[in-house]
C-alpha cells in the first residue's frame, strides 16, 4: 500500500495520474484542485467514485490553504507520504504564441504574467515541497516528482532555436535547479526529487487560437521532427503518464538519480 498527493488533478495530466494509481484499491491519493466539488463529481461519474480518492481543496499558490490541505492530507495518511508529484501549474497562450522580444511591447502584461508564472509554476512547488516534507521523511517511497518540460533546457532550445513560450520555459528551467537543490539538501534523508518532462502530450492547451497563432506550434512541430524524425505528433495522456509512473518506480538514489532532469523516456531525448 503506498499513498499520493497529487496537485491539479482536476483534467489532463493530473487526472490521468490520480486515475491510473487509484485503479490500485491498495493506494491511497490525495489530489489537491481549485475546485474540489466539480473534481468530486468528475470522481464520482468517471471513477465510480473510488473510495481510495480524497480530493482536497486548495489554490496552490495560496500558502494558508495548502497548509490546511497538507494538514488534512496528515491525517488521511497517518502523516506518512510516499509520492508527492507536483503537476499543477501554469501556461500561458500569449506566451506560447511568440518570442520575447514582440512580448516585450506590452511591458505591463510581460511583468504580471512573468510573476504569476513563477508564483505558480516555481515558488508554489518549494512550498509545497517544504509542507509535506515532514509526511516524505515519514514514508516508505520517499519520492518527490515534478512535472517539467524539455523547453525547459537550455541546449535543447539553442539545438532548436524555439523562440516561443519564454515565460514557461524560464519557469520549468528555474524549477529543476528548485529540485536539484531539494535533492541535494535530502539526499542523506533517502529522499528522491526528480524532475521529469511527460513529452509532448495532448492535454487540450491552446484549442482557441487563431490560425496566425498556431503558425508558431506547426513551426516548431517542424523543428521537432529535425530533432527526432520519428516524431510523429503528441502523446495520449494515458500513454505519458504510465511511461513515467515505470520511470519513478525504477528510479533510485542507489542508482545515482537523485535531483535528475529527465524525460518520459528516462534521459534527455524530450520528444
Amino acid at each position: 500500500m503506498s499513498s499520493y498527493v497529487i496537485t491539479g488533478v482536476s483534467k489532463g495530466l493530473g487526472w490521468e495520474f490520480m486515475s491510473q494509481i487509484s485503479s490500485n484499491a491498495d493506494n491511497t491519493v490525495i489530489g489537491i484542485v481549485r475546485n474540489k466539488k466539480a473534481a468530486d463529481e468528475r470522481v464520482s461519474n468517471e471513477l465510480n467514485g473510488r473510495t481510495n480518492i480524497t480530493i482536497l481543496e486548495a489554490d496552490v499558490t495560496d500558502y494558508e490553504a495548502v497548509k490546511r490541505a497538507v494538514d488534512q492530507a496528515a491525517i488521511i495518511n497517518s502523516g506518512s507520504l510516499d509520492y508527492l508529484i507536483a503537476n499543477a501549474g501554469y501556461v500561458l497562450g500569449w506566451d506560447a504564441y511568440g518570442g520575447i522580444g514582440s512580448r516585450g511591447l506590452e511591458p505591463e502584461r510581460l511583468t504580471a504574467e512573468f510573476r504569476k508564472m513563477m508564483d505558480t509554476n516555481v515558488l508554489a512547488n518549494i512550498h509545497l515541497y517544504n509542507l509535506f516534507m515532514p509526511q516524505i521523511l515519514k514514508g516508505k517511497a520517499k519520492k518527490v516528482v515534478v512535472i517539467s518540460s524539455g523547453m525547459g533546457d537550455i541546449e535543447f532550445t539553442n539545438e532548436l532555436g524555439i523562440e516561443i513560450a519564454t515565460l514557461y520555459s524560464a519557469s520549468k528551467a528555474a524549477m529543476n535547479m528548485i529540485t536539484a537543490k531539494f535533492a541535494a539538501q535530502y539526499k542523506k534523508d533517502g529522499i528522491l526529487f526528480l524532475s521529469i518532462c511527460p513529452g509532448q502530450v495532448d492535454v487540450g492547451h491552446f484549442s482557441d487560437a487563431t490560425a496566425e497563432e498556431l503558425q508558431g506550434f506547426l513551426e516548431m512541430g517542424r523543428k521537432f521532427t529535425i530533432f527526432n524524425p520519428d516524431f510523429k505528433g503528441m502523446d495520449q495522456p494515458a500513454d505519458a503518464i504510465k511511461a513515467i509512473l515505470s520511470l519513478v518506480d525504477t528510479c533510485s538514489i542507489e542508482n545515482g538519480d537523485s535531483g535528475r532532469y529527465l524525460s518520459h523516456f528516462g534521459n534527455r531525448r524530450w520528444i
